[in-house]
């Protein structure tokens, strides 16, 4: 004989089925298989990077990893068992490519965006945001405080995966984003164009009394180590964030947000 409870034991029983279902789904932006990245690599489309199992350098995926060379794609050469939990156990046939979900552009693109407003070009540098959720998070401040675009390392650094978009919240589809594969370069480079460089540190000026008006580029350092000797060195100026807690640090997209806001006070509020 069923009774109620029995119809809802069943339907809690389907609903676990339905998660373990999903649950086993790989994530999304990841393009697993030989013939899978062998069409991705064809397609010309953003790859951030491309995973191959240990020891997997023979026939066809020797070739696919000639072709991420050729184009600058960073190889990463990793267990068998990452893939498997990367691809929830799918058949990935030794090689795993990371597919970004939007399209990067070039660093010339983003001065050319601030140009086409009218406006002086206000740029992010992520100099090793490794987190996906706290580079999510810079983008959306980023975007809500009218800067141009942002900066990131093709290596030490998360890439546009779903979890970046997501903790975006949709503002990825939105800021213009450069990879690049210097740093120290770029930021030479910017500086060229009249474009002053601040890097987020906690023994530089206070932010609020500092002039950031006209073209600038704010760098923000890994959540650990900070910004790295060397882009420290191509900063013109320093900026920091008064604290008054116990806490001695602020979590880097936080404080991304405090100075953002700031920048944007000083461009687009009234005087």
């Amino acid at each position: 004989m069923r009774n109620e409870s029995d119809g809802r034991y069943k339907k809690k029983r389907e609903d676990a089925a339905f998660r373990s279902l999903e649950a086993k789904e790989p994530d999304e932006g990841i393009v697993f298989g030989r013939n899978a990245v062998k069409e991705l690599l064809l397609s010309g489309k953003d790859v951030d990077k491309i995973l191959v199992a240990r020891g997997e350098r023979e026939g066809s995926i020797s070739v696919l990893v000639s072709q991420a060379l050729e184009r600058g794609i960073p190889l990463l050469e990793v267990d068998r068992k990452k893939l498997d939990a990367m691809c929830k156990g799918a058949a990935h046939q030794g090689i795993v490519a990371m597919a970004a979900l939007a399209t990067y552009v070039d660093v010339s693109d983003i001065i050319a965006y601030a140009e086409s407003r009218g406006e002086a070009p206000m740029i992010v540098i992520c100099d090793g945001i490794e987190d996906p959720h706290n580079l999510g998070a810079i983008i959306r401040s980023a975007e809500c405080a009218g800067f141009h675009g942002i900066i990131i390392p093709k290596r030490h650094s998360a890439t546009l995966t779903a979890t970046v978009a997501k903790s975006s919240a949709g503002a990825i589809a939105h800021m213009r984003i450069a990879k690049v594969s210097n740093l120290a370069t770029t930021i030479d480079a910017l500086k060229k164009q009249n474009i002053w460089i601040y890097g987020a540190d906690m023994d530089g000026s206070v932010y609020y009394e500092t002039d950031l008006r006209g073209p600038i580029a704010i760098v923000l350092g890994s959540e650990g180590t900070g910004i790295s000797h060397l882009v420290e060195e191509k900063c013109d100026f320093r900026l920091s964030i008064p604290l008054y807690g116990k806490v001695d640090s602020m979590n880097v997209s936080a404080a991304a947000a405090v100075l953002f806001c700031e920048a944007a006070r000083q461009h687009f509020g009234k005087q």
